[in-house]
């Protein structure tokens, strides 16, 4: 004869024991740490600079450049970006700042620019991933296609 009581209880516990892995990967949903990669132009430093300056004074007021122009040198990238993640969510990029100082042929400033995210890519980043077949999955579509198998 089977134990009603018995049979209750453990399905209790499954139920409890279930409720608290629910609880504990949704909780690790509000969890949102953010990433800031590369140069940070300190504030009221693009006010510093004005038509005509130097290569060198560029370089007191901002640093040395993310990058350079690879044909002719005559143009300064001053990168950056910031990416959010969540819980077990793949990063995002939230905002992504493009400072491109132009100089003339005497090295002497022609213009600013200030990319944004809404810009679109000023330029080609090289991504250093190897395409693979098939999807990318997070984490969720991971659990979900491992309970199905089963």
């Amino acid at each position: 004869m089977v134990d009603l009581y018995r049979v209750g209880r453990w399905g209790a516990a499954r139920r409890a024991v279930l409720a608290f892995a629910l609880v504990t990967l949704l909780s690790g949903c509000a969890f949102t740490e953010s990433f800031q990669r590369g140069y940070v132009v300190p504030e009221g430093a693009l006010e510093q600079i004005p038509l005509g300056a130097t290569q060198e004074q560029v370089l007191i007021v901002l640093g040395t450049p993310s990058t350079v122009a690879t044909l002719s040198g005559d143009v300064f990238y001053y990168i950056s970006q910031r990416t959010e993640r969540t819980a077990f969510l793949p990063q995002r990029e939230v905002d992504r700042r493009v400072v491109a100082v132009y100089f003339d042929k005497n090295r002497r400033v022609q213009r600013l620019a200030d990319y944004g995210l809404k810009d679109g890519m000023a330029f080609d980043f090289i991504s250093r991933t190897t395409p693979t077949a098939g999807t990318e999955q997070n984490y969720i579509q991971f659990l979900l296609k491992q309970i199905v198998r089963r």
